[in-house]
């Protein structure tokens, strides 16, 4: 089947009802020609999401991330704004920063040509006989950057709409948790084997916790507590869901006076398009953001942090370590169930006997994402 044939199909169920909704064709998840054009088509043009704010304090705080490829690190400068730019030196092209860290200047581990905090460069040994050569002249291309609710965003386009307009309905819906001063407690780097849309698709929709997570959050969650928006949105979708009475996360801490009525024991599972997804809870949120390699691996930024009420909770050194391992260890292993299926169903596509399905109501968000890939994907760009 070739490519056009695909996002033809894939067309075809994005402009249905979800009532005749299916899953899509296995051949999307890993034909070659499908996922040049979405490098091209959403990773170059959308917004990316490299983790929290709150992740980078501190002036000279730095996390790096790649874009379509491409190396950036986000950066906190001595005034306080996030700015991003290129990871790549502008001498030989040497990758500047791994990771993450502080630091006060960035020096490239080649040839130590260093530049300031707002990518300039300050430092070039023994260039005095280049001819034309003037550091002043010399910075680090910057990436757009933008900060929305504690998130920080980036893109490689310079056309692209402002976060806070794409995602002012979502504003209305999280602004009430304040989850900009969630405090982060855990970040880490997998390399899952599957396609970036299975995940992404996984981890949006709520049909698969009793069974996939009975052991996990599965057993929290009362199914005909999911509630999705009227309408959907261009640039994201959303659920909300309630925590029962007896789950160990979920609900809000007894010092939270934000939170009022249902709300306090509400959680709201967005997933912004592309790649950043997270579970927004009273008391925690946990995050994935991610970036494909290739058609059949994802590398995965997974992060966790707790509202600023439950941080204050944990008094003692050795107390706070111990809940934060214990509920870093209970995500990890939400994270195993998610990983042993997306990479189940990664290996299921490429059998000669996958076929789409019929989707339920309860993945009503894989609908609102088939829509978002069928406009960004048009048969005409292939």
């Amino acid at each position: 089947m070739s490519s056009k044939t695909l996002l033809r199909q894939l067309a075809k169920t994005a402009d249905g009802p979800l009532e005749k909704a299916v899953s899509g064709d296995p051949k999307l998840y890993w034909d070659e020609e499908i996922a040049a054009h979405e490098e091209d088509a959403i990773f170059r043009q959308d917004w990316v999401c490299p983790g929290l704010a709150a992740e980078i304090p501190n002036p000279g705080d730095y996390i790096t991330f790649t874009v379509a490829g491409d190396p950036i690190f986000c950066i906190r400068d001595k005034e306080g704004a996030i700015k991003s730019f290129s990871n790549v030196c502008r001498h030989r092209m040497m990758q500047l920063l791994e990771g993450s860290g502080c630091t006060s200047r960035v020096v490239c581990p080649y040839h130590a040509w260093t530049y300031s905090l707002d990518g300039r460069l300050i430092g070039a040994g023994h260039m005095e006989r280049s001819e034309g050569f003037n550091k002043k002249e010399v910075c680090l291309p910057e990436v757009r950057t933008e900060i929305w609710n504690g998130w920080i965003y980036v893109t490689l386009n310079p056309d692209a709409q402002p976060v806070a307009e794409a995602l002012a309905p979502l504003h209305d819906v999280v602004s009430r948790y304040g989850m900009e001063n969630y405090v982060p407690v855990v970040r880490e780097e997998h390399v899952w084997n599957t396609n970036w849309k299975l995940l992404t698709e996984n981890f949006m929709e709520g049909y698969h916790l009793p069974v996939a997570h009975r052991a996990t959050v599965g057993a929290w969650f009362p199914v005909e507590k999911t509630v999705f928006p009227e309408q959907t949105y261009d640039a994201f979708t959303y659920q909300t869901f309630q925590k029962i009475g007896n789950a160990t996360y979920g609900h809000a801490h007894p010092d939270n006076t934000a939170l009022e009525g249902d709300w306090r024991i509400t959680s709201v599972l967005p997933t912004v398009f592309p790649t950043h997804m997270y579970v927004l809870a009273p008391d925690h949120l946990w995050y994935l953001s991610l970036r494909p390699r290739g058609v059949g691996q994802v590398d995965v930024r997974f992060g966790v942090a707790i509202a600023p009420e439950v941080d204050a909770m944990l008094g003692y050194a050795d107390e706070r370590t111990a809940w934060i391992d214990e509920l870093t260890e209970f995500f990890e292993h939400v994270n195993t169930e998610d990983r042993q299926v997306v990479e189940g169903i990664y290996a299921g596509s490429r059998s000669a006997h996958a076929a789409p399905g019929p989707l339920s109501w309860l993945e009503r968000e894989i609908h609102d994402f088939q829509k978002y890939l069928s406009r960004r994907l048009s048969a005409k760009g292939v």
